[in-house]
């Protein structure tokens, strides 16, 4: 039994999704900790151990508590349905929504360099992102294995 092929480009771009995002943060994380003012433990703080804290329940929570999961599997399979990552205007748009995030990061580390005021820590909203995103690429899996799903992404059988 096959996945059409609309449904292998979505899945392909929900896990895309999760590694650039996680490599847009790596690469933040480190153009931070070279510019971020105070000591290396405050800025590993700043970059690493706060978003951690915002990364795993926005990671877990949704895939163990029933109604978050039930609606983020509903937003998946309503983004499938609306073609996301199964055309090259999807796939660009989405593009732009991580690199817009990035220049977000990397324009709130030079305001925090140029004043020494650390505000809203942006590193940990995008890693909570990072979690839902990495949440939906779960739920692709669970999605693809229910009866009624999986008979509308799967191949006829010749």
């Amino acid at each position: 039994m096959a996945f059409t092929r609309a449904w292998r480009n979505f899945k392909r771009m929900q896990d895309m999704t999760v590694a650039v995002a996680s490599l847009i943060y790596a690469a933040a994380a480190v153009h931070g900790f070279s510019r971020l003012p105070g000591d290396a433990t405050m800025v590993l703080r700043w970059i690493l151990l706060w978003p951690l804290l915002y990364l795993l329940p926005s990671l877990v929570a949704p895939l163990v508590i029933p109604p978050l999961r039930r609606w983020l599997a509903k937003y998946v399979w309503m983004s499938f349905q609306a073609g996301f990552g199964q055309t090259p205007g999807s796939i660009v748009t989405g593009l732009i929504l991580l690199m817009g995030a990035a220049l977000f990061i990397y324009w709130q580390i030079a305001a925090v360099a140029a004043t020494g005021t650390y505000r809203a820590n942006v590193f940990a909203a995008y890693a909570a992102g990072i979690g839902i995103l990495a949440a939906q690429a779960v739920l692709v899996r669970t999605l693809e294995r229910l009866p009624d799903v999986r008979a509308r992404i799967t191949e006829p059988e010749a």
